[in-house]
């Protein structure tokens, strides 16, 4: 796909099924964003075309972490940092944002991203997920769109509970396949051609089952035809 702005040519790279091998590899994830990273925010807009709301849902999420001025939240893999600004809204200036991504091009979008807005409270980690140590307590952790791709991520979300203060919440947001009629109509290709390197096996992974598992799970919600979930849960009080 590509887009005409002025006399420049932006192309979109979509990425083909993986049918011979389902599941990337992380060297694979880390390349791959590398290079959809200088792109990412404009091709992510894009899915609006198509009904995919992504600003909305990023929305929903961040609202369902029930932050407050002061607090501190994880975002785990983290991109380009679209969540940041939403973020920041709920914990304010006093607050903190702690980034966390595998993809060195990514941290450096975001980087730009925090020294344009002269954001002073947003710490950066480049580091995996299955292997990132959660600072010791933390008023909210979130994943959009990033949790399915990492294999331990059973793992990281009991870590990451771990982390909360009594009543903390930790979301994903991901996608899923559907279990409804919807998932004989709608071809896996819609998954399996957005070009973050998604696939059937990565979208069959289920976070929310991890979250009932360490947390008091909320009531999941269920987006463009069950094909994306928002999952929560939270931390008891007196953990």
């Amino acid at each position: 796909m590509s887009r005409r702005a002025g006399a420049k040519v932006i192309r979109f790279e979509f990425a083909m099924p993986h049918r011979a091998r389902a599941i990337i590899t992380k060297a694979e994830i880390t390349n791959l964003y590398r290079r959809r990273a200088k792109n990412y925010d404009l091709a992510a807009k894009l899915y609006n075309l198509v009904g995919f709301r992504i600003d909305s849902y990023r929305e929903l999420a961040i609202d369902s972490l029930h932050l407050k001025l002061g607090d501190t939240v994880v975002d785990i893999g983290c991109g380009t940092g679209a969540n940041f600004s939403r973020l920041r809204e709920r914990v304010g200036q006093d607050g903190k944002i702690i980034g966390v991504d595998s993809t060195d091009a990514m941290l450096t979008k975001v980087r730009q991203r925090v020294a344009q807005r002269r954001w002073r409270n947003v710490e950066l980690v480049q580091r995996d997920a299955a292997a990132y140590q959660f600072p010791g307590k933390v008023d909210g952790v979130i994943s959009t769109f990033a949790i399915i791709y990492v294999a331990e991520f059973d793992d990281v979300i009991r870590r990451g509970s771990r982390a909360l203060n009594g009543g903390g919440r930790l979301v994903v947001l991901d996608f899923k396949l559907p279990n409804r009629w919807i998932s004989r109509l709608a071809p896996l290709a819609v998954v399996d051609t957005l070009p973050w390197g998604l696939s059937k096996e990565l979208a069959s992974r289920h976070p929310w089952e991890s979250i009932a598992k360490y947390m008091k799970p909320m009531p999941m919600r269920e987006r463009y035809g069950g094909f994306v979930f928002i999952a929560v849960g939270e931390q008891e009080e007196n953990a």
